[in-house]
């Protein structure tokens, strides 16, 4: 019998501030896309347990396009595998605009296709029902 959760998914956006611009070309560190995981996956327990869950780990992170300040990033939280409290989750955070600053100051876009920038598989934890 399959879990009900199994295939839940919760979407986040963000607009990425100047702010966090960390490198040279406005790169965004890493720890940026990740944090934004951790958010969603909070989302993930609440809907999926009533309770904000603790991230214990990720199995596998693939950092595999820039993200910069001035994009906007979807991020994506599928739930895969529902254990006793475990809970298994796929993420992707993909930029869907992106800041055009050799237009202008303020010129955007939005993509055409969205470019895919971090995967990862994280594993949250969460009480053990009473």
């Amino acid at each position: 019998m399959s879990d009900p959760r199994v295939g839940l998914t919760v979407v986040h956006r963000r607009y990425v501030p100047y702010a966090h611009a960390h490198y040279a070309g406005n790169l965004v560190d890493g720890a940026y896309a990740l944090g934004l995981f951790g958010d969603v996956a909070t989302e993930v327990c609440i809907r999926t347990d009533g309770d904000e869950g603790l991230f214990a780990s990720y199995s596998q992170v693939q950092f595999r396009a820039p993200v910069r300040a001035g994009d906007v990033v979807e991020v994506a939280a599928t739930v895969t595998r529902v254990g006793t409290r475990s809970r298994t989750i796929d993420f992707e955070a993909r930029v869907v605009c992106r800041g055009c600053p050799d237009r202008g100051g303020s010129a955007a876009e939005v993509l055409a296709e969205p470019i895919v920038a971090v995967t990862a598989t994280g594993t949250v934890v969460v009480p053990p029902v009473a």
